[in-house]
């Protein structure tokens, strides 16, 4: 953790932290067999497959982001890939939206073609999200619908564009510390590095093929993020799902180890997340300010 905090300041400002908020814009019913995720039409979950919201609602749910503090919005959409047609011309509207308010757009959609990552950034999407989930050896054991090649070949149409990559993956299901490390080794290997690195602990639902699992031990999700950022000394770590069951003194040993940006928002898609006072609480006490992204914050 020493190691990887040096690394930290020697690339970014310790004292920062990004606030980014995430929307599903599109929830449940996705034909993909993922075993963690309770959007799955496979898993008796109780996500009900909803309508796509509409671009209007999205940015009133942007605006009170931005309000709040948030610099990054980023939609997601339960889809197993992008298909061309009326939705994904309202994504990219989305994408306009959220850009004309000042802050930087991801979006996680699955799969896209070189195509489309086109037209995603020229709507002007700042990253795209597409986590490898974990390593390519202990990948079949979690999802059989989508290739590891897949999701690589994703990564690089998006980069090919000309968008910022955002790819981390999951901990808690069953993996090794080898698969871990071969996860970031993967990450740590494309050239460039992602510029953001979400990392969660899996948060286990009832319904899903995972749902028995314990949760990850604090000192094992702060390893993580210590390797993600000596791995990849300029990328943003992100702590994404699963910081219910931290601490505020195991997600301050995240920051110090090298984290530096989280998910801001009761909410991740359907996941629950700390509320926003919680965190506004836990950034003040720990003197952290939170003026990293494209628009400077404020109270």
């Amino acid at each position: 953790m020493f190691r990887a905090q040096g690394v930290h300041r020697a690339h970014h400002d310790p004292g920062e932290v990004q606030l980014c908020t995430l929307l599903s814009v599109k929830t449940g019913g996705c034909p993909e067999d993922c075993a963690y995720c309770p959007q799955s039409s496979k898993y008796d979950t109780g996500v009900d497959s909803s309508r796509m919201l509409k671009s209007g609602e999205v940015l009133q749910a942007a605006t009170r982001a931005k309000a709040a503090g948030a610099t990054r919005f980023c939609m997601g959409a339960a889809w197993r890939e992008v298909k061309d047609g009326p939705a994904f011309d309202d994504v990219l509207g989305m994408v306009r939206g959220v850009r004309n308010l000042g802050m930087e757009a991801c979006c996680t959609l699955g799969m896209v073609t070189a195509s489309q990552a086109e037209r995603l950034a020229e709507a002007g999407l700042t990253a795209y999200n597409h986590n490898l989930d974990t390593s390519k050896s202990f990948y079949g054991q979690i999802i059989s619908t989508r290739t590891y090649e897949d999701r690589l070949q994703t990564l690089a149409n998006v980069r090919k564009a000309g968008i910022t990559v955002c790819s981390g993956g999951i901990i808690g299901m069953g993996e090794s510390i080898d698969d871990r490390c071969g996860m970031l080794m993967t990450l740590a290997n494309l050239s460039p590095q992602p510029e953001s690195v979400p990392i969660n602990a899996l948060v286990a639902t009832q319904g899903t093929p995972l749902a028995d699992r314990k949760p990850v031990d604090a000192l094992e999700f702060v390893r993580m993020i210590a390797t993600a950022r000596i791995l990849m000394p300029k990328a943003r770590v992100r702590l994404s799902a699963g910081r219910l069951d931290l601490s505020r003194e195991a997600q301050l040993l995240c920051f110090l180890a090298g984290a530096n940006s989280i998910f801001y928002g009761e909410k991740l898609l359907t996941t629950g997340n700390p509320d926003v006072e919680s965190d506004r609480a836990l950034l003040r006490d720990a003197g952290f300010s939170t003026t990293m992204g494209t628009v400077e914050l404020g109270e």
